[in-house]
């Protein structure tokens, strides 16, 4: 088996698993869309109503109903199996995209009717990042090769959204605004089936839910029981989200006021390098450190990174210490995602993991938000200081009792090492 330089499996042997390759492109392929749709739309929508705030408010709600209602979705898959819940959600969604596309395709559509599009086609979107790290969790109960996938898991999705927009630039010259939407809305109908497809999907927890054994212990609307553990996991991801939604604002505005608009799009990619950096980095540890230890850990040095990126004389060094930044991100919120895995029972497992991603993703809206009525009113180092504080702020509240013990961790996972 392949092994990293201490001699303990790597991230070959995390793609080596059975069926892990397959299923982890077909999963990839399918959450390419998230980087390809909302660009796509929004300009698709800006362009048939000719206006930037018509399709600002549309993809509000686009956003809105996707985040609300994804412990939902997630809980749907949770209680019946990917086969029988994931199918529906994507020809859904691809059919209301596809409906969206068509009716900007031409000027002057009204926005109550896209708004009629869209608001569902946000909450049916198929929840693939947690249900692939479900499977990761059911594929790899050894919790060095399950933090090495998470790590794999979120810096593929890192480069995905960087490489969507690519995408789509792309795409413009040849098929508009319109038909980049169609490619997004296939990219995410064949990653679903893909993935419905490979054997992992009708195993476990999910082989048995399909057969109804685990409905009981695990409805829509049941309660996770994850503890101090799960809520901590959705604040640590929050507050992650509340910064880098604030910081991508704060970096136009930089920029702005350094005569160089153009120079966002490497900055940006600099926290992308970072981020990918740090991933891989939390993957290849071997010191078994709980996931306890480690969250507080990297949400504190988020926030340092970010408030120190507000002193930054000058682009280049914004961008340095922004790539600090991101260093801390992917380990955040890989580590996020790790704590609310280990907290619940594997039945509720998709549903704690969608509770993360709706955390992380309201959490970057109420930053980009909040600091869209900052910026201009406020010194922009002080900007980059307030959206610093909530990472700071919760760090130390991360540590609670059944969080941190003993007692929280699965009996599979390896014991605090005092020399950590």
């Amino acid at each position: 088996m392949p092994s990293t330089t201490s001699g303990r499996p790597g991230y070959r042997a995390v793609l080596a698993a059975p069926h892990a390759a397959r299923t982890f492109t077909a999963a990839l392929l399918g959450r390419l869309s998230f980087g390809v749709a909302p660009l796509a739309l929004l300009l698709a929508i800006r362009d048939s109503t000719d206006s930037y705030s018509a399709a600002g408010m549309l993809m509000a709600l686009f956003g809105l109903t996707n985040v609300l209602l994804s412990p939902v979705r997630a809980a749907l898959v949770d209680r019946y199996g990917p086969r029988r819940a994931l199918p529906p959600m994507a020809v859904l969604n691809t059919a209301l995209l596809l409906a969206t596309a068509a009716a900007t395709a031409r000027p002057g559509t009204s926005p109550v009717v896209l708004a009629a599009l869209l608001a569902p086609a946000g909450a049916c979107i198929p929840p693939l990042g947690p249900v692939m790290r479900t499977l990761w969790r059911r594929l790899l109960p050894d919790p060095a090769l399950l933090r090495r996938a998470f790590s794999l898991d979120g810096v593929a999705e890192e480069l995905l959204f960087v490489s969507g927009p690519l995408l789509v630039a792309a795409l413009l010259p040849l098929t508009g605004a319109a038909g980049a939407v169609v490619v997004g809305a296939a990219l995410l109908l064949t990653g679903a089936l893909l993935l419905v497809a490979s054997p992992l999907a009708a195993t476990g927890a999910w082989a048995a839910a399909g057969e109804g054994k685990a409905e009981a212990r695990s409805g829509v609307t049941g309660r996770l029981r994850g503890g101090a553990a799960l809520r901590n996991a959705v604040v640590g991801a929050a507050v992650t989200g509340l910064a880098l939604g604030a910081l991508d604002l704060m970096v136009v505005a930089f920029a702005e006021r350094q005569g160089r608009p153009e120079a966002v799009g490497w900055v940006l990619a600099a926290l992308s390098v970072g981020s990918a950096v740090g991933g891989l980095g939390l993957g290849a540890l071997d010191r078994p450190v709980s996931n306890a230890v480690r969250l507080p850990l990297f949400t504190a040095g988020l926030g340092l990174a970010l408030a120190a990126a507000g002193l930054a004389p000058n682009l280049l060094v914004l961008a340095a210490v922004v790539a600090l930044a991101g260093f801390f991100v992917s380990p955040a919120i890989t580590t996020a995602y790790l704590v609310a895995d280990e907290a619940v029972a594997a039945e509720a497992r998709t549903r704690a993991g969608a509770w993360v991603n709706t955390a992380l993703n309201a959490g970057s809206v109420a930053g980009g938000a909040t600091v869209g009525l900052l910026v201009g009113r406020l010194p922009l180092p002080l900007c980059f200081a307030l959206a610093a504080a909530p990472a700071l702020a919760a760090a130390p509240l991360l540590r609670t009792r059944d969080f941190g013990d003993a007692g929280s961790r699965r009996k599979s996972d390896p014991a605090p090492d005092p020399a950590a």
